[in-house]
């Protein structure tokens, strides 16, 4: 029923968790998100690509990023999904884009995150991640998934490069066959997940809002003596606002992902429908924002 719903509804909802459509409202919320001691990650919204000229667009737009971010000296990388470079075009088209904004990211001193999607990418961002760092690109991240059974073996795999991880939980529902449906199933993936990262000595991104699993990630750095600089805490802008400023308050580093483009509405749709469970919270979140004290509002 959720294309049923009025777009302006909808623009409404989403409109704290996207900054805007266009790069400058990106970069506006960029220098809001740093004045509070925060990092950021921008990300071009546009996975609903169907050619090769509107990949060649998300590749230009990320490039233009760049130059945003060094002329005004912010602190922000970037996340990419493949699928808006054109992987569902093709492998070559997706490497040579991707390649573009490393390469670009590489000589501004930046940083590029290959974001995960659905299952049926995860073999080509693994791959193409792979591809980039044998070719001596060291400026690039990758993102797993606690949802998808597989990832502890991902994560030994890779363990030889050393890779800096973005690590969540993972928004997609997958097949009972390759992925945990069960909620303690999946946050105790993520505990095991996060400590075999940090055993093989990788950097990690721990992208969560649930205030278990960051007071099990605080715990185990507590344990492995990690220095404030060996890993960061990552949530979506607009999401549990309240938890990551305590985290900034207690001295942690804290990166905001901020979302941009003229593909907001499909990209909202997609999130709903992906996972259900978003609307409830977004509904929770909303009805928190217009009753005092209630979701971490205060």
């Amino acid at each position: 029923m959720l294309p049923a719903v009025p777009k302006p509804v909808v623009r409404r909802i989403s409109e704290r968790y996207i900054a805007g459509e266009e790069l400058e409202d990106a970069l506006r919320v960029v220098r809001r998100v740093n004045a509070e001691g925060k990092s950021a990650t921008i990300d071009v919204l546009g996975e609903e690509i169907t050619n090769p000229d509107e990949a060649r667009a998300i590749d230009a737009a990320y490039r233009e990023a760049f130059e945003a971010i060094e002329r005004e000296r912010l602190d922000s990388n970037v996340s990419v999904k493949l699928t808006a470079l054109g992987l569902g075009l093709g492998y070559e088209l997706c490497r040579e884009n991707l390649v573009e904004v490393v390469e670009h990211a590489a000589a501004r001193g930046n940083f590029v995150r290959i974001d995960m999607e659905d299952s049926s990418t995860t073999d080509d961002n693994l791959r193409l991640y792979r591809e980039l760092r044998a070719t001596g690109h060291e400026n690039v991240g990758i993102v797993l998934q606690a949802r998808l059974k597989r990832t502890i073996v991902d994560v030994h795999a890779l363990a030889e490069l050393r890779p800096n991880v973005r690590l969540c939980k993972g928004i997609y529902l997958e097949p009972p066959e390759i992925a945990f449906r069960d909620f303690e199933a999946i946050r105790g993936n993520f505990v095991q997940a996060l400590e075999a990262l940090w055993d093989e000595g990788c950097y990690v991104g721990v992208a969560t809002h649930d205030e278990w699993l960051v007071e099990q990630a605080l715990r185990g750095a507590e344990a492995r003596e990690l220095g404030r600089e060996q890993y960061e805490f990552q949530m979506l802008l607009g999401v549990r606002p309240a938890l990551g400023d305590k985290l900034i308050r207690e001295g942690h580093r804290l990166r905001i992902y901020t979302p941009f483009g003229r593909h907001w509405y499909a990209y909202s749709l997609r999130r709903l429908q992906e996972n259900p469970k978003i609307a409830g919270y977004v509904a929770a979140d909303t009805l928190g924002r217009l009753l005092p004290g209630r979701n971490g509002s205060r």
